[in-house]
């Protein structure tokens, strides 16, 4: 089975670090849901800030996937990244549609030291981009 477009231009823009192409990828009712943020972001706008945020947060050279399920429409990417001296594990669940737009986002995190971690980072980012 070949991978579905979403998936790969998900992987180029992790792979270059580059997220100028996020938009794109990401339909107009898209949504996505922090592990540390209550209520899910709704709408392309939010998702592409709070993606663009983890991208900074995440995305350094210990960063990698280390698994990944992917059905017709859905994708489940465990990764693996060392962020201030925490190994981070999480999973990045993916949803899109026919259009290969993403249309959900959903992260979730482990340890607890790496949630708090995280917390942290994702918030001061966020508030740098506002």
């Amino acid at each position: 089975m070949t991978q579905a477009l979403a998936i790969q231009t998900w992987h180029q823009l992790v792979r270059s670090r580059d997220m100028s192409g996020l938009k794109a990828l990401l339909a107009e009712d898209a949504v996505f849901y922090s592990p540390v943020v209550h209520t899910p972001q709704q709408g392309r706008k939010m998702v592409q800030l709070y993606l663009m945020a983890a991208n900074s947060v995440f995305i350094n050279d210990s960063f990698h996937y280390v698994r990944e399920v992917v059905s017709d429409k859905h994708a489940v990417l465990e990764f693996e990244v060392e962020i201030d001296g925490i190994l981070v594990n999480g999973v990045d669940m993916i949803t899109w549609n026919e259009q290969n737009k993403i249309i959900e986002f959903k992260v979730m995190l482990r340890p607890l030291k790496a949630i708090n971690l995280i917390h942290q980072k994702m918030g001061q980012m966020l508030e740098a981009y506002k």
